[in-house]
C-alpha cells in the first residue's frame, strides 16, 4: 500500500501534504507551475505502476480463465495481446499533459515485482490455484492503493491548473510571458560552457 508520511521527503509525501497548494494565490506563477509540474510527475510514476500492476493482473485471469475453461492455449501464447491490450489502454487523464517518462521505472517494476514475491509469473502455469490466487489479491489490493492515491494527485494537479488557468483569465500572465520565459531559458542554456 502506498503511504504518505507527513513530513515526509518523496515526492509522494510533499504533493499529498495538506499544505501544497497552501497560499498559491499568492505565489509566483512560475512557483506554481513547477508545483504543478512536480504534481504531474508524481501522476506519471503513479499511472506507470498501475499500467504494470493491470498487465500482471491481466495475466492471472488470463491464467485462471484458461484453468477454468480448460483451453489449450497458454498464457505465454496470449502474453503480446495481453501486454498490448494493457499499453493502449486508456489512462483516465481527463485531457492531463502527462510527463513522457515515469522517473524510476526500475523502482517501480522492482516494487510491484516484490508484491507476491513467493509468485513467479514467468511460470504462471506451474503455479497453484492457492498461489494464484494470493498474487491476484495483493496486485488488486496495490492496484486500488495506487489508484486512489492518483487521484488524490489529480486533485492536486487540477488546484494548481485552475490557478494558472485563473491568472490568464484575469490578465495577470500572459502566453508572450510564457513564451519570453522559456526563450531565456533555453538561451540560458545554451550560453553555458561545456563540460570537458
Amino acid at each position: 500500500m502506498i503511504e504518505v508520511r507527513p513530513g515526509g521527503r518523496r515526492r509522494i509525501d510533499r504533493v499529498l501534504a495538506p499544505d501544497y497548494t497552501e497560499g498559491v494565490e499568492q505565489r509566483p506563477l512560475s512557483e506554481v507551475r513547477e508545483l504543478r509540474d512536480e504534481a504531474a510527475q508524481e501522476e506519471t510514476d503513479l499511472s506507470y505502476v498501475r499500467r504494470l500492476l493491470h498487465a500482471r493482473i491481466d495475466i492471472v485471469l488470463a491464467e485462471q480463465r484458461r484453468r477454468s475453461e480448460g483451453g489449450p492455449t497458454s498464457v505465454v501464447e496470449q502474453l503480446v495481446g495481453i501486454l498490448s491490450e494493457n499499453a493502449v489502454r486508456s489512462t483516465g487523464s481527463l485531457g492531463r499533459a502527462q510527463m513522457p517518462e515515469p522517473s524510476r521505472a526500475e523502482a517501480h517494476r522492482r516494487h510491484v515485482e516484490t508484491l507476491v514475491s513467493d509468485v513467479d509469473l514467468s511460470n504462471v502455469t506451474s503455479l497453484t490455484e492457492e498461489q494464484i490466487a494470493h498474487a491476484l489479491r495483493a496486485y488488486r489490493a496495490e492496484e486500488a492503493s495506487v489508484s486512489r492515491r492518483r487521484r488524490e494527485v489529480q486533485v492536486v494537479m487540477d488546484q494548481l491548473n485552475e490557478e494558472i488557468a485563473r491568472r490568464y483569465r484575469e490578465g495577470r500572465a500572459s502566453v508572450d510571458d510564457l513564451l519570453a520565459a522559456s526563450r531565456l531559458r533555453r538561451q540560458d542554456g545554451a550560453d553555458e560552457p561545456e563540460e570537458d
